[in-house]
């Protein structure tokens, strides 16, 4: 009578880690190739507009490309840069499944953030974070859209509503019992507020320009 090998198994243990790992692996990979497309960039320069990084904040979310007086690029910046990080979690988990999915979230928001295309410097964040959501969690993309629209109407602060809403995303989906995504997002969430550093700087002084005011921040933010 042969008795079970621990060999064995902990050989097979090690094969499915060793894979699991790889796919993991390939998963941010992608996240991170998808999040790097810089849309705001690349639609503007298309569209023959001024290079979004030459004007107002600098950034190439559409916020900035706004002001260059083309909303049609600026909702096309907006739509790209949310579908990216949908489209990366959606693909990776159909063939990889969850947790692979939110390794592609991970490369996702670091590929907006530090793309490598454009030396590591990116957008803020918050339409591929509410990109995320949808393909994660789509309960939680209301939440964030309702309270942010809420605080934009209160105060006219586009950044702290911005702020405020990916605060209350983790809590959401802890309150919902999605406990892996809910540590996710309070992750991607701590990345938005210190790419949002220069804007907190100019709320606590008094200086962060209003929904409509028109007025461009002098530096980036």
């Amino acid at each position: 009578m042969s008795l079970p090998s621990w060999d064995s198994e902990s050989a097979g243990c090690r094969e499915l880690g060793g894979v699991l790992v790889l796919e993991f692996l390939a998963a941010f990979v992608f996240g991170y190739l998808c999040g790097s497309i810089p849309f705001g960039v690349l639609l503007t320069r298309v569209a023959g507009a001024p290079d979004v990084r030459t004007i107002g904040s600098g950034n190439i979310g559409a916020t900035n490309v706004l002001r260059t007086g083309r909303k049609a690029l600026a909702a096309a910046t907006l739509l790209g840069d949310m579908l990216k990080g949908t489209v990366a979690v959606l693909v990776t988990h159909y063939f990889f499944g969850r947790e692979a999915a939110m390794c592609a979230a991970l490369g996702a928001f670091l590929g907006h953030l530090f793309p490598v295309w454009l030396k590591f410097k990116g957008g803020k964040g918050v339409a591929t974070y509410i990109g995320l959501l949808v393909g994660l969690a789509w309960p939680a993309a209301i939440a964030f859209c309702v309270v942010w629209l809420a605080v934009a109407a209160l105060t006219r602060y586009s950044s702290l509503a911005a702020l405020i809403a990916s605060a209350t995303v983790p809590f959401f989906l802890w309150w919902r019992g999605e406990g892996p995504e809910a540590g996710l997002f309070a992750l991607l969430s701590i990345l938005l507020w210190i790419m949002h550093r220069g804007n907190i700087g100019r709320l606590f002084h008094g200086r962060e320009s209003k929904i409509g005011s028109g007025s461009q921040p002098a530096a980036r933010g």
